[in-house]
């Protein structure tokens, strides 16, 4: 009888630790190597992250992978003349952006596309209008080739010029959510209210994930 009563609390505890461990989030981008040591077959698990970049923010200020040091951050790719998704990816980022605000933990990286056109100042004006003060949501700038090599290689975020596309652009809207190592962790659909509303609870979870460090 007392045997069954311990095999019993065992078997509670361990059901109450497996239902109360705490959720952490995938990483996006992970390469399984394995190599030989010793004469026996090892292996390491890479993650790959977000290398070192230069931009301009909205204020022409230079900005680079330093200043997301510390933080989690959600990045997209958009252009301020896009008729199509960038204004409800924005509308919705921007969801994100008064829940966070003044979280020194969080921030929010818009890449323009189009840089020709969205200057540092036309920029600016963008995000004056939605309502974005401060740096805490940087709008960045750089060469046609700088962008979009972030975009497809880094970000995983397809984008590309086409005439016959409205606003002359084609791009995914995701939202991208990268932690404190540079490392993705998740990708949402920035036109989804669904989608959006999971970023945001997957934002918790990865704050939450450093807090118990």
């Amino acid at each position: 009888m007392k045997a069954a009563l311990i095999l019993s609390f065992l078997l509670s505890a361990t059901l109450y630790s497996c239902h109360n461990k705490p959720k952490r989030l995938p990483f996006l981008q992970m390469e399984v190597q394995e190599k030989v040591v010793d004469g026996k077959t090892r292996t390491d698990t890479l993650f790959r992250t977000i290398p070192a970049f230069k931009l301009l923010n909205q204020d022409s200020a230079v900005v680079t992978e330093k200043d997301f040091d510390g933080h989690i951050y959600v990045a997209d790719f958009f252009f301020t003349s896009c008729p199509t998704i960038c204004p409800v990816m924005h509308r919705n980022l921007l969801k994100v952006y008064k829940k966070y605000l003044g979280n020194p933990e969080v921030k929010l990286a818009s890449h323009t596309i189009d840089v020709k056109y969205d200057t540092p100042s036309r920029m600016k004006a963008y995000a004056t209008k939605l309502g974005i003060k401060g740096t805490q949501w940087e709008y960045l700038w750089g060469t046609r080739d700088e962008i979009y090599a972030l975009a497809e290689r880094n970000y995983l975020v397809s984008a590309q010029e086409d005439k016959n596309a409205p606003g002359g652009f084609i791009h995914q809207g995701y939202l991208v959510l990268v932690d404190k190592e540079k490392r993705i962790r998740g990708a949402y659909d920035g036109t989804q209210d669904k989608e959006v509303a999971q970023l945001m609870k997957d934002m918790d979870v990865l704050l939450a994930e450093y807090q118990q460090r």
